[in-house]
């Protein structure tokens, strides 16, 4: 690695809209210098170097340069955040299938007598495993077993309607993230935007389409309002988004289950805390047809998934939202308005919050409950820090998560375990990835580069 690429890692430098420390003037004129000396002294060497005979100098020359070029591309590949986060999920799993040992009875039946017979006791490990990976498997993405074609990919279709509310959630806690915000009210916003949306979908009765569309925007509305407390709160008081964002949760779960106490949201006949079925003309269409759950809800979260990549790396107002989450002194110094750029973070988290809950209750369940969020919006926070707050690696994360919801069902009816088993395995999961050091440690993978020159 070159002089200029060491320093520009450094802490005193300027900081750039990425956070990445540019090198001041006294670095730059020490890197001016050496790089005139280093040419001087190529030239001399040149000089008195005898010129290379026929193409058999210049394959040598290839050669050389091959071998530290295919090593640095091993070390970035080694180094890479991306790399830490598979690792991660490969240790959760790991870790899952000891807990899946230690909770299948035919082997702790085996284990009272493994000195007689060690491999009884080693094949029930392998048949429990085996056992729960496949039904993981089948529950999740493909069921071989199947005796159609509808019936075979099934499993993957409601793997992403689960993934369809995380991928909303998970994008917009991402731009919290990036923007130097640590926004965890995405379940108070979804509930308050599946509320609104609800109520819009059973109360008015409008047109197709149009009906659909003003459902769609209430969600929008109810997540967005929700959102705009905090970022205010923090914009004109200074005060904490987590603080906030906790107590508005519960805020919203308690006045959700005031609401459907009322006339107005019970359903005619029913004593029950849960709302009419929204109007059909208020549901999402089904994609692949009535024998499938997989609603146009999940083209709508692709469509967010890139309207937030082209927001944050292509537009002006994503280029300042980066700025402030690098440094919000810098670019309050650099004339960027820092109080709006918090305002508009929690409002624009708080709709896409506020859509997964039209996931729900426009798509879903088609109904609104105080379990209508369950916890999806805490798991999202995990498919946010797992996806690196990048669009691309939300959706991925988010499927992840939907193929470990959907799998569940099936762990428990052929495995014979308990669904908690995927919780675990998820807690896991964020535990590893909140610790990328200690993944590090497990695979012996090694440190980045800025990591290794901040500890010298």
């Amino acid at each position: 690695m070159s002089d200029r690429k060491k320093k520009s890692g450094k802490p005193g430098g300027t900081p750039g809209p990425e956070g990445v420390d540019a090198p001041d003037a006294g670095e730059a004129h020490e890197d001016s210098a050496s790089a005139s000396a280093s040419r001087t002294d190529a030239s001399a060497v040149d000089s008195t170097a005898p010129e290379p005979e026929g193409a058999g100098g210049n394959a040598e020359s290839a050669a050389v340069e091959e071998a530290p070029k295919s090593q640095t591309v091993l070390r970035e590949i080694l180094e890479s955040s991306t790399l830490v986060v598979i690792m991660a999920i490969v240790a959760s799993l790991a870790i899952g299938g000891i807990l899946i040992v230690f909770a299948d009875e035919q082997v702790r039946e085996a284990a009272t007598y493994f000195f007689a017979r060690p491999g009884d006791t080693f094949s029930a490990m392998g048949d429990a495993l085996g056992s729960a990976y496949s039904a993981i498997f089948q529950g999740a993405v493909l069921n071989f077993n199947a005796d159609t074609f509808a019936g075979m990919i099934r499993p993957f279709t409601q793997t992403l309607t689960m993934a369809t509310p995380l991928i909303f959630a998970g994008l917009g806690l991402g731009i919290g993230f990036r923007a130097g915000l640590f926004n965890i009210g995405a379940q108070g916003q979804l509930l308050i935007g599946a509320t609104l949306g609800a109520y819009v979908g059973f109360a008015w009765h409008l047109p197709w389409g149009i009906h659909l569309i003003v459902a769609i925007l209430g969600c929008a509305l109810g997540g967005a309002i929700w959102g705009f407390i905090p970022g205010f709160l923090k914009a004109r008081t200074g005060a904490h988004e987590v603080i906030v964002t906790i107590m508005l949760n519960y805020i919203a779960l308690n006045l959700v289950a005031w609401l459907l106490t009322l006339e107005a949201f019970q359903r005619e006949g029913s004593d029950n805390p849960i709302t009419p079925i929204v109007d059909e003309t208020a549901q999402y269409p089904l994609l692949l047809g009535s024998g499938f759950n997989l609603h146009w809800g999940f083209v709508l979260a692709l469509a967010c998934a890139w309207g937030v990549w082209w927001l944050m790396e292509r537009s002006t107002l994503g280029f300042e939202l980066r700025a402030v989450g690098a440094n919000p002194h810098a670019a309050r110094t650099a004339g960027m308005n820092v109080s709006k750029g918090y305002i508009l973070v929690m409002v624009i988290a708080g709709a896409l919050a506020g859509l997964a809950g039209s996931a729900q209750v426009l798509g879903t369940e088609k109904v609104l409950t105080t379990a209508t969020a369950g916890s999806l919006g805490f798991d999202a926070i995990t498919v946010a820090l797992l996806g690196r707050s990048r669009p691309v690696g939300t959706i991925m994360a988010a499927i992840l998560f939907g193929g470990l919801r959907a799998a569940g069902p099936t762990l428990q009816v052929q495995a014979g375990l308990p669904v908690d088993i995927v919780f675990v395995i998820q807690a896991l999961i964020v535990l590893f990835i909140a610790a990328p050091p200690l993944v590090r440690s497990i695979f012996r993978l090694p440190a980045p580069a800025h990591e290794k020159e901040v500890a010298a």
